[in-house]
């Protein structure tokens, strides 16, 4: 199986890992970048076609599937991050937050398949190459896979602006599991029951929420940040 992913950042690194079958690339940019793989040259609007019009950056290639990983992937004995996805629907914030997860050193992702959410060339794409490291898992229950969790020591924190605690005023010396809920609905009601704690960020503009992607990373790098 195989698939188009496009941009520098998202190939550079799956030649790195060896996924790459086939690279496309306009001349411009055979000529400017050396590549320890054969090139097929291509007009720019070759590309444009193969992308449906995206910000190619005269790179396309054709890709080895991304792969799921299992749950059992993510969990750590001690001291885990584990970041799980409830309701996020759009697949850019899906590759921002796996940019953010490989930067910050989280154990893996984990997202309820939904909606078409998936593992495709626009999530590689904004996750800038970090989609070759981060372990991603697709579930069909949250619910059940946050029992899981906790059946393996897990605390679970759910996030909501009108949580009883600030983001910093609650313990994470333990493993942890963050749940990121979507901008316009949060999380849902029975994901949040199940959490230890439920947290919010200071808002104190004009402007009542965060995009997701963005509140991902304060959260993380704030429990990064205590773990230490």
């Amino acid at each position: 199986m195989s698939e188009l992913i496009y941009g520098r950042n998202a190939i550079n690194e799956a030649l790195k890992n060896g996924r790459v079958i086939e690279l496309y690339v306009i001349e411009e940019v055979s000529k400017k970048m050396h590549f320890d793989h054969k090139v097929i040259i291509k007009k720019r609007s070759e590309l444009d076609r193969m992308t449906r019009g995206a910000n190619h950056q005269g790179m396309v290639a054709k890709v080895k599937t991304y792969q799921h990983y299992e749950l059992k992937d993510l969990i750590k004995k001690e001291n885990g991050l584990i970041v799980i996805l409830d309701g996020i629907e759009d697949h850019q914030n899906l590759g921002a937050i796996i940019r953010t997860c490989d930067c910050a050193g989280v154990d893996g992702i984990i997202y309820r398949e939904h909606h078409g959410l998936g593992l495709n060339a626009t999530v590689a794409k904004i996750a800038s190459g970090a989609l070759e490291y981060v372990k991603v898992a697709a579930v069909t229950n949250l619910a059940q896979t946050i029992d899981k969790l906790k059946d393996q020591g897990y605390w679970i924190y759910g996030t909501d602006a009108s949580a009883p605690n600030y983001y910093n005023e609650v313990p994470y010396d333990r493993n942890v599991a963050l749940i990121i809920g979507s901008e316009g609905k949060g999380i849902s009601q029975l994901v949040a029951k199940k959490c230890d704690y439920m947290v919010k960020l200071p808002m104190r503009g004009h402007i009542n929420s965060l995009n997701a992607s963005v509140a991902a990373g304060i959260f993380i790098y704030n429990i990064i940040s205590s773990k230490r």
